[in-house]
Order: C-alpha cells, then structure tokens, then sequence
C-alpha cells in the first residue's frame, strides 16, 4: 500500500511473552527493530491496565494499548495531534470504553455459582494467593491482576459444566472467550473492535496504516481478523491453537517469543517499514 504506515498490535501471554516464565528477552531484536523503524508496537491483552502499565515500562512502550481484551482503550494523553477519546484533564491517558462494567460482570458469575456449581470462580472470588499460583504471579502481580474493569477470568471444576456456563452467559447478553489460561466472561467487546477504532484514530492523524496482528489463542481471532496480516503464534507443546483459521494467516515458525521475533522480523523485511 503506497504511502501506507505500519502498526503492530500484539497479545501479551504466550506471544510476547513466553508462557511459563513471561520473559520476552527471545523477542528483543524484532522490538529493537520495530523501534529502529518508527513501528508502533500496540499491546492487545486481556491483562488489565494496572498490569499492562507494568508490562509497558518493561519493554520502554509508549504507546496507546487495548486491555481486557478490548474492553478499554488507552491513550498517552497528547499522543495524537487531537483529543482522541474522554478522560478528565490532568490523567495521564484518554480512554475508549467498550466493556461492560466489572460489578455486572460479577453479578452474573455469582449467579452462575448459585445455579450450576460453586466450583466456577472468578478473579473476585479468588485470593491473591490463589491467582499468584494459577498464574505463576508474585503477590504483587497478582495483585494488579486483580484489579480488573471489564473481563473477569475464571476457572471451572469440571469442563462438562462449561456448556451450562456458556448458556447462562448469553441469557444475561454476555460472551466467554477461551484464552491460554483462563476463560473469560465479558460483555460484546472484543478485540477486533478496539483495534479497528485505534486504527481508525492512527489513520485520522498520520494516513493510511497496513496493520499486523500476533496472537495465540481463541480470545485473539477477533483481532487477527482486523488487521491486514494476520499471525498466530505456536504453543510451548506444538501445533496452533485449532480454533484460529483466517484467510492470510500467518504462522509464526516457533511458540512464545521466538515465534513472535521471527515473524515480525520477517514481515518488517517484507514490508520494509520506512523510518519516519
């Protein structure tokens, strides 16, 4: 696309991030590239925005990014030459909203409790102590883990009631996605559609974008289908997630962040991404 300009949106866990020890040292020459370049690189994960504020000062990210997987949509106050979203004056970020609020997402799960089997819970129902072993977390990232606005994670005792959960959500007007380690219940936000408007505020201050999208898991299809150049990631065992089959997909020769290296290196040589 003649004059166009990249941008890269990216899930966190088990794409950047390597799934067991969530280092993304694999991934650093393709993240020094991409800054080299002027490439945008826009984190897309399910993780909320205390976590992914984290996530950011690791890797010397300044750009905008999509949380809970497209539940909001932050924006580095005077990023764009424009007021791009609201927010009140003095924030550090303008925000999109897209989810529904956390205290109905909760309500439902609650009801689900009561009706189906005391064995599902969610973030809320869970200590830190208890998210921290799940995950693999320090009490402290747990703890950001919990602090959750649009998407409530959650664990079943036993996968043939999963069915039972899913119909219980679409009775309330509400979704469960699978992502690699938890499903999540959320309102009709995804992630496709914070990418599109992101896109579209991108477009509205720089021109026509070509976009790419990383992913692994079920929860990142809505994205994958909104960008131009698709990729899924492998998993630690082997094999891509089943449910991810797009036009153009992209597979990323390796799991986690060397997956994740390889395949942006070679779409930036492909695309030879011009410094701005």
């Amino acid at each position: 696309m003649k004059g166009s300009r990249l941008l890269v949106f990216t899930d966190l866990d088990g794409t950047l991030l390597d799934h067991d020890t969530y280092s993304f040292e694999p991934a650093r020459p393709a993240l020094r590239a991409l800054e080299e370049r002027g490439v945008p690189l826009i984190l897309c994960t399910s993780k909320t925005k205390a976590e992914t504020d984290r996530w950011r000062r690791a890797l010397g990210n300044s750009h905008p990014f999509i949380v809970e997987n497209g539940g909001g949509v932050f924006i580095p106050r005077g990023y764009f030459p424009f007021a791009a979203a609201g927010g009140a004056e003095g924030l550090p970020y303008e925000e999109l909203v897209f989810g529904t609020p956390y205290q109905e997402l909760r309500r439902v799960l609650a009801d689900m409790r009561r009706r189906i089997d005391p064995s599902i819970r969610g973030f809320g129902d869970l200590t830190d102590e208890e998210v921290a072993r799940l995950c693999g977390f320090s009490a402290e990232e747990a703890r950001l883990a919990k602090e959750r606005e649009y998407d409530e994670p959650f664990v079943v005792g036993d996968e043939s009631l999963f069915e039972a959960v899913e119909a219980a959500a679409g009775r309330a007007g509400l979704r469960i996605v699978k992502g690699g380690r938890f499903a999540h219940l959320l309102g009709s936000h995804d992630k496709g559609r914070a990418v599109a408007a992101l896109r579209g505020l991108y477009e509205k201050a720089r021109g026509p974008s070509r976009t790419v999208g990383l992913g692994d898991s079920l929860n990142d299809a809505p994205m994958l289908r909104a960008v131009d150049i698709p990729v899924v990631v492998g998993k630690p065992g082997g094999g891509y997630d089943p449910g991810i089959d797009l036009p153009g997909l992209v597979r990323a020769p390796g799991a986690g962040p060397e997956g994740w290296r390889e395949a942006v290196l070679g779409i930036l040589a492909r695309e030879r991404a011009p410094v701005p």
